[in-house]
């Protein structure tokens, strides 16, 4: 058994100037339910058959109590940053105005991690639309990017010169798509149209709030985090090729190609009925200069052409996969990253989020997820590699810090180098968040 992470000594990874952190989410691990408005997520989790457990945020792994312990853990694995995001609910008020409240939750955290030289990388939207807002259309109305603006003004003057980094949006496709296009996250609606307008509307919100942050915020880092599911063909064939294309735009170049290009993918002009309302000037909003580009990856997805000439992903029933199913292929890692650096003129490179969800058992106080220890070592060589071609990549971020709620599975799936007990709130560091601690204390 190999319970070491490791980096090669000539590696940019190496050396102390690479940023190695942890991630979280805040409705993933806060708690406190009721010391904030109700978000999509709330409503979502309440609603019969959506959460595979049937369980909640609410509780969750009451960070908001237990922060100071969790600000200790994290500086007990060595890390450099700290990934966090800002439960929009907790800190703005129903009628616009700051909850003081909530507000201070985040400065004495970011007062924490700054005493002890941990660099904060917040994110001011992961998923947590206040419930009120998508009363009132939630990402169908336009108005909800300028109320985002609005929110985003507020919190980055409220926080000072505390944040280093500042991201818009954690995986807008993920918020469009599953949220309201396939309806298997919050808020579930399930239309195409309503998935392409609501991804219009988180992009343009997007570029609103960066002119705010560069403002308000002008020496942190400001940027967005995409995720990406890199695409391949089952087969040679020109139908498979062709419609594995169709689904790299739709999955991926959608969320990230009007940010460079300052327009949609090709296929855009095949979604008739489905397309969504775009005022003239948006494309200028959207496209705003980034200090930094975050980008999340987990896995692959293999597509084959069907009757209609559209696109279908199949299973890979005889690869390695992780505990949520998601093969194991960090060959894409690689594939993605130098491909991306081919398309755009992309800025500097975190990996925001990188990690694996596995079957972990704490047996006698310890937890050996050497599984997931080989998951990391295979995805650190493979963003080795991506550098060695010359990709900027200057950080990366495990994912996640610890256990917590995973959103549609529930509490079912565990993808944290610390192990949560939900009932007693006690943390484990597992093997896995040994062996990264290991990593990064032996840098030079």
């Amino acid at each position: 058994m190999n319970m070491k992470i490791t980096v090669p000594t000539e590696s940019p990874m190496a050396s102390k100037a690479f940023t190695f952190g942890v991630a979280t989410a805040s409705f993933q691990i806060e708690g406190a339910a009721d010391t904030r408005l109700p978000c999509i997520w709330d409503t979502f989790c309440a609603t019969k058959g959506k959460i595979r457990d049937g369980s909640d945020g609410k509780q969750a792994c009451e960070h908001v109590k237990l922060w100071k312990q969790d600000i200790d853990l994290i500086e007990s694995l060595g890390v450099d940053a700290y990934r966090l995001s800002i439960s929009w609910p907790r800190v703005i008020h129903q009628d616009g105005s700051l909850n003081q409240q909530g507000v201070d939750f985040y400065i004495q955290l970011l007062d924490e991690l700054n005493q002890r030289g941990i660099k904060p990388f917040v994110t001011l939207y992961h998923w947590d639309l206040p419930q009120h807002i998508e009363d009132n259309g939630g990402w169908l109305n336009r108005e909800t990017a300028y109320l985002f603006a609005d929110y985003a003004g507020k919190i980055s003057q409220a926080l000072g010169d505390r944040v280093y980094s500042y991201a818009t949006f954690n995986e807008p496709f993920c918020s469009a798509y599953l949220g309201y296009e396939v309806g298997i996250h919050a808020p579930g609606k399930a239309s195409v149209k309503d998935g392409r307008q609501a991804a219009h509307h988180i992009l343009l919100a997007h570029g609103l709030a960066m002119k705010v942050l560069q403002t308000n915020s002008p020496n942190s880092k400001n940027g967005i985090v995409l995720n990406f599911t890199p695409c391949y063909a089952a087969t040679e064939s020109e139908a498979d090729i062709h419609a594995t294309k169709l689904a790299d735009e739709y999955m991926n170049q959608w969320y990230i190609k009007p940010l460079f290009d300052g327009c949609y993918p090709d296929s855009f002009a095949s979604l008739g009925d489905n397309t969504p309302t775009i005022e003239a000037g948006d494309f200028d909003i959207i496209k705003q200069p980034l200090d930094f580009l975050g980008i999340n990856f987990y896995t692959r997805a293999v597509y084959t052409a069907c009757d209609d000439m559209q696109y279908q992903q199949i299973d890979m029933p005889h690869k390695p996969k992780t505990d949520i199913g998601w093969e194991i292929y960090p060959q894409a890692f690689t594939d993605l990253l130098t491909s991306l650096n081919e398309l755009y003129p992309l800025p500097e490179v975190y990996i925001t989020e990188n990690g694996a969800a596995m079957a972990d058992k704490l047996e006698n106080g310890q937890v050996n997820d050497q599984d997931r220890v080989d998951y990391y070592q295979q995805h650190l060589n493979a963003v080795d590699v991506a550098i060695n071609q010359g990709v900027n990549v200057v950080g990366y971020f495990a994912w996640s810090l610890m256990d917590n709620f995973e959103w549609a599975e529930g509490y079912l799936k565990r993808f944290g180098i610390v192990y949560v007990n939900y009932e007693t709130q006690e943390r484990t560091i597992k093997n896995s968040g040994l062996a990264y601690r290991n990593l990064l204390n032996a840098r030079r």
